[in-house]
């Protein structure tokens, strides 16, 4: 059975797995790269991979409309707690779970993760992602890391890798993370959205293809595909 990814824009996304709906870092209602409205999404989880603003706008608002059930780290999922939603998860890095919808391992990722009111968000992670016999790679916001190349071990169906520098990798360095994980297919994210992070996409893909053997789809915010 496939599973369907929509790229909302900049790096929520939305997936749906085996009648599961998953809402990943919830920014919708002052994201610019989005026409999708928070209130038209029902989440049955909802992932957070860190603390930033652009990651965690519409979290609370979100779970307490819909009650899905949270998954992030051990901090933000406190963080929750206090703010009264306890359909949550807490995992850590390297820590794995197996959900309703499937196998999460909460990966490295070098960056940040306060979250907007100031408090301490833990570490930020990245996502691997085992269903329906596909593996899904998020590298979420990241520096690259020779570490990546571990987590394409096993095969990397899907991998949504930042390419817009500045606040994470670039162009380079993203198709250096390509190179290491060696996905069949890769999407671009985390680009355009605000003037020091605008990017050539389209270039982008183009290289990446050139130097690999792996498809690129560098998708308009709101489309999707199946893995």
């Amino acid at each position: 059975m496939a599973i369907k990814y929509t790229f909302v824009g900049h790096a929520t996304y939305i997936l749906e797995i085996g009648g599961k709906t998953i809402v990943i870092d919830p920014f919708f209602t002052s994201n610019p790269m989005t026409q999708i409205s928070a209130d038209s999404v029902n989440p049955d989880f909802i992932i957070v991979s860190h603390g930033h603003f652009d990651h965690v706008e519409d979290l609370v608002a979100m779970a307490k409309r819909t009650g899905a059930k949270v998954i992030s780290n051990f901090e933000i999922v406190g963080w929750l707690q206090k703010q009264g939603i306890e359909n949550v998860h807490p995992q850590h890095l390297g820590g794995g779970f197996t959900h309703e919808f499937g196998h999460l391992k909460l990966t490295i990722a070098h960056h940040g993760s306060g979250l907007p009111d100031g408090s301490y968000g833990g570490n930020p992670a990245g996502l691997l992602i085992t269903a329906e016999g596909k593996r899904l790679y998020f590298a979420c916001d990241t520096a690259l890391f020779l570490e990546m190349e571990l987590y394409g071990r096993g095969g990397v169906d899907l991998f949504v890798v930042p390419i817009g520098d500045n606040f994470t990798m670039g162009p380079d360095d993203a198709l250096e993370a390509v190179k290491m994980v060696k996905p069949k297919v890769a999407v671009p994210c985390h680009y355009n959205t605000w003037p020091p992070i605008v990017q050539d996409a389209d270039a982008w893909a183009k290289r990446v293809e050139a130097e690999t053997d792996t498809k690129v789809h560098a998708l308009a915010p709101g489309a999707s595909i199946d893995v």
